[in-house]
Order: structure tokens, then sequence, then C-alpha cells
């Protein structure tokens, strides 16, 4: 899966994507409830389970360090 993040382009991961796109994939009968999803940044395992929660496990990473005057 790929993401595009209006105003700074390609982004990394999106988990909340992620579990969209795998709920939507299953209601079209395209996929099993339980997928790996392959993201730039790393695989997710994605489950959909029979109650309707929806389990996301995977690496976390920093991705930026920085400081904000105020």
């Amino acid at each position: 899966m790929r993401v595009w993040e209006r105003g700074s382009g390609e982004s990394l991961a999106c988990g909340t994507g992620a579990c969209a796109s795998v709920v939507a994939c299953v209601l079209n009968g395209l996929i099993e409830r339980s997928v790996k999803i392959r993201l730039l940044g790393g695989d997710l395992q994605i489950t959909w389970a029979d109650d309707n929660h929806i389990y996301k496990t995977g690496p976390a990473a920093i991705a930026f360090e920085g400081t904000v005057a105020i």
C-alpha cells in the first residue's frame, strides 16, 4: 500500500489507511480477514476480528526529531 499525504507527499506508512484498506478489500471479497500489508516504512499485520475489532501489529520507529520555538 502506498499513501500520498496532501501537502507533504508520499509517506512511509499510514496505520489508519492500512486498516481501512483491509476492511474495504474484505467487504469486496478480495482478501481474508488477516493479512500482511507492505508499506514503504515496513510491514503491518492487520486482522479484522469476528468481533469487528481491528488489530494492527508491526514495528514502531522514530522518523523525525526536531524542536519548535514558541
